[in-house]
């Protein structure tokens, strides 16, 4: 995917940017455009250059080459303060010492405001985030949660074009980081204000970004909406990442077909590899059926159920084919499922994967 792919007149353009610390090249050529009102995720592993670009664009920790505009402004060298955007922090970073309003004010101050200006638009902010009563607290008296919303308010407060979320959620509990990240993704509906986060989680990117844009080491390996990043992956790093996949040892064994030992598979598409190379079949472990399995079903195969591991709404059990020895295949079956169709470990049982669920790839991620 070109980075102005699908979007026409970017709020946010991002190009051929570069950044060194030294030796380490932390992000290569990048290129990105974000359209205004997105809400885009930048999701990778720990040292991928997701939080160096945020910052790049912010103009916290500034690029070595590379051009930033914003708006339609060339920002490239601009100071943070000329680059209109809010940030919100993992670590909240709002001063202790300050009351509630006296934080979310702090930037409409600094500007010079009226005092009854300021006091009305905090007053707005505080109800908009759910904390009308709780201007008059300090920091200390409030859950993280809450210090995450007041630190949400503050940015918003002198109405940014761009919204920067470094990993807000991290520092929270896996209950108020649910219910968080769904009061900010609707308040960034409510609000249509342009909003890159970065996070670690993919499923935070997954349940709130428009598009997310994948990093692995200082590159973007894929740009597209959730939907694109989970079910069509183009990238080993990407299928691996995203969600649980079950790489297997192929040989393409003509169009739309590869054999897995004794197994041959129907694919939807081998991305034009000739017969007879070497590739790696990948398939999520939800997409199994074995449901009213037909004998000339696509890719359907016996198999012996391994050990079933009970995560709450389903089961993940290793499948072994009989007659393939050797061959492991992570599948997932619903607490339906097992509790309608029996399923049981030790049981051999038909299954099948459709071919539009299967990818191939020629390499596999390191």
């Amino acid at each position: 995917m070109t980075a102005s792919e699908g979007v026409a007149n970017p709020f946010l353009s991002v190009r051929k940017l570069n950044k060194l610390f030294g030796a380490f090249h932390a992000l290569k050529d990048i290129d990105l455009d974000v359209a205004r009102g997105e809400f885009v995720c930048f999701l990778g592993p720990s040292g991928c250059g997701k939080t160096t670009l945020l910052r790049a664009i912010a103009g916290l920790d500034p690029q070595n080459s590379g051009q930033i505009t914003i708006g339609g402004r060339d920002v490239s060298n601009a100071p943070p303060s000329e680059r209109d955007f809010g940030i919100v922090f993992q670590s909240y970073a709002l001063f202790p010492n300050l009351t509630v309003a006296k934080n979310v004010g702090y930037g409409l101050v600094n500007r010079g405001r009226p005092r009854a200006e300021i006091a009305a638009r905090v007053a707005e902010l505080l109800a908009l985030v759910g904390l009308p009563e709780q201007g008059e607290k300090f920091p200390g008296q409030l859950s993280g949660g809450q210090q995450q919303r007041v630190a949400l308010a503050r940015a918003l407060a002198t109405s940014p074009g761009l919204l920067l979320l470094d990993e807000p959620l991290s520092a929270l509990d896996a209950k108020v980081r649910v219910r968080l990240r769904d009061q900010i993704r609707a308040l960034q509906q409510q609000l249509g204000v342009t909003t890159i986060m970065v996070t670690h989680d993919q499923e935070e990117a997954l349940a709130m970004a428009d598009r997310i844009v994948v990093m692995n080491h200082g590159v973007i390996e894929q740009i597209g909406s959730p939907a694109e990043i989970y079910g069509a992956p183009k990238t080993p790093f990407v299928a691996d990442f995203v969600g649980h996949m079950t790489f297997l040892d192929a040989v393409v064994a003509g169009p739309g077909r590869v054999r897995v030992g004794a197994l041959e598979f129907l694919v939807a598409g081998d991305a034009g590899h000739p017969a007879g190379s070497s590739v790696r079949l990948a398939m999520r472990p939800e997409t199994v059926r074995t449901r009213s399995i037909r004998d000339d079903e696509p890719n359907r195969f016996e198999a012996r159920i391994g050990e079933l591991a009970f995560l709450g709404s389903f089961c993940r059990a290793t499948l072994e084919p009989t007659g393939s020895a050797g061959c492991r295949i992570t599948a997932e079956f619903s607490a339906n499922a097992i509790r309608d169709l029996a399923i049981a470990e030790g049981q051999v049982r038909a299954v099948s994967f459709p071919p539009e669920s299967l990818r191939v790839f020629a390499g596999f991620p390191s």
